[in-house]
């Protein structure tokens, strides 16, 4: 799983045998990456749809704001992406100043009603971490089916 964030918090799936995929990609036509990101969207949109019914159902009031910024990221590789500058709640705080203290909890705001647990998510990256193997297996599954259809009509 890698992470980027600013104002929003990207998680790109870590998939096993990447790297030498998107390579292969190199030496296909543009309309090869094209299928390929559209096939990833909707793994995205997939994933995205699990990550934003969980933020919603999380009993916290502001995981259930956050959970409105949950979107796919049209990429190669499936990534989802939360927070952002949207002004949420009725104090219109940016979305990226709660996306932490809804995920992680805090001691020291007691807006988020739940005890900060180190590494220990309460709904974001649980619902990642247990669709990974599923989303690897069909985005790879999808991408050798691209490659392979390329390879034919050369």
């Amino acid at each position: 799983m890698i992470l980027v964030a600013k104002t929003s918090l990207t998680v790109k799936m870590s998939i096993v045998g990447l790297r030498p995929t998107l390579r292969a990609f190199n030496d296909l036509p543009k309309d090869a990456t094209k299928r390929l990101k559209d096939a990833t969207l909707e793994l995205s949109r997939a994933l995205a749809a699990k990550v934003k019914a969980e933020g919603m159902a999380d009993e916290a009031p502001q995981s259930r704001l956050v959970a409105t910024t949950v979107a796919a990221v049209r990429d190669r590789v499936p990534a989802i992406r939360a927070g952002g500058t949207k002004r949420l709640g009725r104090n219109r705080a940016p979305a990226f100043k709660l996306l932490f203290g809804s995920v992680f909890g805090s001691n020291y705001y007691r807006q988020f009603r739940r005890p900060h647990q180190g590494r220990d998510a309460y709904w974001f990256f649980p619902v990642v971490e247990s669709s990974q193997a599923e989303i690897a297996a069909k985005w790879t599954a999808v991408a050798d089916g691209i490659i392979r259809d390329f390879s034919e009509d050369a």
